[in-house]
């Protein structure tokens, strides 16, 4: 990979490329139904956490059906998405794709034929598990590393049969890996970067990241603050070191297999996602606790300094564009590889 000195590729304008980009936001982790930033920013589509990350089957099922209507409703900007084809034509209607999202699997609790329920209601992204256990498997934060249930090798032969893509973001090291062996279809990391660069509970170990790209699936490098931050309490993350992150996954896998989950909200007001981040806080202070105590505890202070806004996103495709990265590559991370990938998952 270029380093950050390295001149920028010969004839490419950065404004330009990123405004014929197709973006996909691999994770979003909530919304009130504002989609400007997004529009504005170029985002043709997101991968949206559509019910609460602990929530149960009765949330979940409010969830999809309130944006669902929303989506319906006259002059939306929102347009579901149940095939890679719904992103194009969301982008070419100026609209911004809804890629249906869960972070955890506890909607479905022990009852398989809900995985079929949910996905003709149009859920096409469900993580496994959310930093703790459920009936598939362990989260991340879970000190005993257990694989996956029989339940959970169930649920992925299910999932892989309906065309459901599987996340393993907050998935515990040992439930990711067997769910890579198990999946008969990619499996993604759609907000998640590299253990080796910053060693906390969240970010994934070069094995792992190895075995998702191989099942043909893409790793969504993160503007996530706690997941680029180098634990130096002085210093607040900033694009630098989301590039630290960026390089080592694209060394280590591939460009063609790296993609971008910011885990940001799409909301009118920051103000609106304090109860989620109150949430992460309490639950999760492994996670979050000590980045909160050196810099606060502000929706906008949990992202690196310059980007935390789909406003921002271009400041990523400039610093590629002069770290040397060719146009396709720059397309690549922002959705073409994401695309290409879940093109073999979403088959209904």
């Amino acid at each position: 990979m270029p380093k950050p000195s390295d001149p920028a590729a010969p004839g490419l304008d950065p404004d330009a490329l990123h405004a014929e980009a197709t973006i996909v936001d691999g994770l979003v982790f909530t919304s009130d139904g504002y989609a400007g930033d997004l529009l504005a920013g170029n985002v043709s589509a997101i991968n949206l956490t559509v019910s609460h990350m602990e929530g149960d089957y009765q949330d979940a099922c409010d969830g999809a059906s309130e944006w669902i209507a929303r989506a319906a409703a006259p002059a939306s900007p929102w347009q579901i998405v149940r095939t890679v084809d719904d992103i194009r034509s969301a982008r070419g209607r100026g609209k911004v794709g809804l890629i249906m999202g869960w972070q955890n699997m506890r909607p479905i609790a022990d009852q398989l034929h809900r995985i079929a329920f949910f996905h003709g209601l149009g859920i096409r992204v469900m993580q496994l598990t959310y930093n703790t256990r459920n009936f598939i498997g362990d989260g991340c934060l879970e000190t005993e590393n257990s694989g996956l249930s029989l339940f959970g090798r169930r649920a992925i032969a299910e999932m892989n049969r309906l065309g459901v893509a599987i996340d393993l973001s907050h998935v515990g090291e040992r439930t990711a890996f067997q769910a890579a062996e198990v999946s008969q279809q990619p499996v993604f990391l759609t907000h998640a970067n590299a253990h080796a660069v910053v060693a906390m509970p969240r970010n994934k170990t070069d094995d792992l990241l190895k075995a998702v790209a191989a099942t043909g699936g893409t790793i969504g490098a993160s503007i996530y603050g706690p997941m680029c931050w180098d634990r130096d309490p002085s210093h607040h993350p900033s694009l630098s070191d989301f590039l630290r992150h960026l390089d080592h996954i694209a060394n280590l896998v591939g460009i063609d297999r790296v993609s971008f989950g910011t885990d940001l909200p799409a909301v009118k007001s920051l103000g609106t996602v304090e109860h989620i981040l109150e949430m992460t806080r309490t639950r999760f202070p492994e996670n979050v606790g000590a980045y909160e105590k050196a810099f606060g505890g502000g929706a906008r202070e949990r992202y690196i300094r310059e980007v935390g806004s789909p406003l921002d996103f271009p400041v990523i495709t400039r610093a590629l564009v002069q770290r040397g990265w060719s146009a396709t590559e720059v397309k690549g991370l922002l959705g073409e590889n994401f695309l290409r990938a879940v093109s073999n998952v979403w088959i209904q």
